[in-house]
């Protein structure tokens, strides 16, 4: 018998083809980030060189300069940790589980306020910057035009209010526990 047959298998890492795909996956996540405004880089915490080139992805309108580029941000991204970017961009995105809760939270909210005025009340206590009597009157909007059977202009206006005054929330909250 040979001793090789008796040895055990050493794990000697992951195989090449994974370490390729991981390298792409981090090159394809840095592409969706220069997709991005300068204004939504800007609210994505990551290391300033990761940001610097992220930028000057975005200035190059050259093929090849653009293609070294974001073979650079790969570089990068390998010795970052990519995970709160992931997370990021997934919120962005509107993948994650905790964008999927708010959509469902403000759309219940929205019907509550649909089906009941007195709810108002309770929006006013609960976001004290909310200009009410913009979001009665498109409430008001909301519902005459489904009585007349138009499109839902005026309701789909009603939820970005709602989810624009949670995202001004949000941020005040934010601004207030740096404060602190």
């Amino acid at each position: 018998m040979d001793d090789i047959d008796n040895e055990p298998d050493e794990y000697s890492g992951p195989s090449k083809s994974q370490l390729k795909r991981e390298m792409t996956a981090l090159q394809d996540l840095g592409a969706e980030l220069v997709a991005l405004s300068k204004e939504r880089l800007a609210k994505i915490d990551m290391p300033e060189r990761l940001r610097d080139a992220l930028l000057d992805a975005q200035r190059f309108t050259k093929h090849e300069a653009k293609r070294r580029q974001m073979q650079y941000i790969g570089k990068i991204m390998r010795d970052i940790d990519a995970a709160p970017l992931q997370a990021a961009m997934d919120e962005i995105k509107g993948n994650s589980e905790a964008a999927t809760i708010r959509q469902h939270r403000l759309e219940n909210l929205r019907t509550r306020l649909m089906e009941d005025e007195t709810k108002f009340s309770e929006l006013a206590r609960d976001y004290p910057a909310a200009d009410i009597q913009h979001l009665r009157q498109l409430r008001r909007n909301a519902l005459k035009e489904a009585e007349q059977g138009k499109p839902p202009r005026a309701y789909r206006e009603f939820f970005r209010e709602l989810r624009a005054l949670e995202g001004k929330a949000e941020a005040d909250d934010a601004a207030d526990d740096a404060a602190d």
